[in-house]
């Protein structure tokens, strides 16, 4: 197999787990026969956001774009999610406000990311 087909494979495989692990978390744990808690949720998305980010980052690098393109895009996908949930779940009260640091922190990680992208 050549390294266009394997990378589209892994990414369309991190996508299905990383969009099930946002969106159906507990069925995840449910099938590893792991309790269904809201600390095992938030983790379980957090992963899901890492697991979007290695799908964006292996479905483009299979362009002809840069690969510090790729990552920088793979990375910014990943850090904005992972900030997004972040303010998700302690919206809902799953985390206490100390997950703002790490909100913080992805943020300014997504937005290097982004702005790279834009210097030559």
């Amino acid at each position: 197999m050549t390294y266009k087909l394997i990378a589209l494979i892994v990414a369309v495989g991190a996508l299905i787990l990383g969009l099930s692990f946002i969106f159906f978390g507990s069925t995840m744990l449910k099938n590893w026969s792991l309790q269904v808690t809201d600390s095992a949720l938030v983790i379980a998305k957090r992963l899901g956001a890492i697991y979007l980010g290695l799908s964006a980052l292996l479905f483009l690098s299979r362009t002809n774009m840069p690969s510090n393109e790729a990552i920088a895009i793979g990375m910014a996908v990943a850090c904005g999610v992972l900030a997004c949930l972040g303010l998700f779940e302690l919206n809902a009260g799953k985390v206490s406000k100390a997950i703002i640091g790490s909100v913080i922190v992805e943020t300014l990680f997504a937005i290097a990311f982004i702005t790279s992208l834009f210097k030559s």
